[in-house]
């Protein structure tokens, strides 16, 4: 047979109550403004002592990604827009195609160099020798342009991230 078990039935009576009770003091009479709060460093606040102001765990490692993944995908790109330039845009020499490389090499040498404090500044000046590199094919100005954009958002993400 299932049925109810016959047991001890609960008593009636007040809730306990979790910890003590605090006790008023000259903290209370300053109010809730008083205490440091964590929601201050999303909302543009000051942060307090101790609380990181973008919430990463690692926000150096965080952003040397954002440069490393910038500049890698930059070599692959440039690495694939070799063959579409050569049959959509002709005039592609051997001396252009090098350039191309070497380019794509530099990138991603300096993906994995971003530790170092000047790889920014470098990378910065590799956007600049891509956008020279248009002087072979206007393709490659475009390119340069569409990543120098990305590399500018990147240094702007680096800012706000690191202060």
């Amino acid at each position: 047979m299932t049925g109810p078990r016959p047991g001890p039935e609960p008593q009636p009576g007040p809730e306990p109550q979790p910890g003590p009770e605090p006790q008023p003091g000259p903290e209370a009479a300053q109010g809730p403004e008083a205490e440091p709060r964590p929601e201050a460093a999303r909302t543009g606040g000051e942060a307090p002592a101790g609380v990181r102001r973008s919430g990463l765990r690692n926000p150096d490692r965080a952003v040397r990604g954002l440069g490393a993944g910038t500049l890698a995908l930059e070599a692959l790109v440039l690495l694939l827009a070799i063959q579409p330039i050569r049959l959509v845009g002709g005039d592609l020499g051997g001396a252009a195609i090098g350039v191309i490389v070497a380019l794509a090499v530099a990138c991603v040498v300096l993906a994995g160099m971003m530790r170092r404090a000047w790889a920014w500044h470098a990378g910065t000046v590799l956007q600049g020798l891509l956008l020279l590199s248009g002087l072979l094919h206007w393709s490659l100005f475009g390119l340069g342009v569409i990543f120098a954009l990305v590399w500018a958002y990147a240094w702007h993400v680096r800012r706000v991230i690191l202060g």
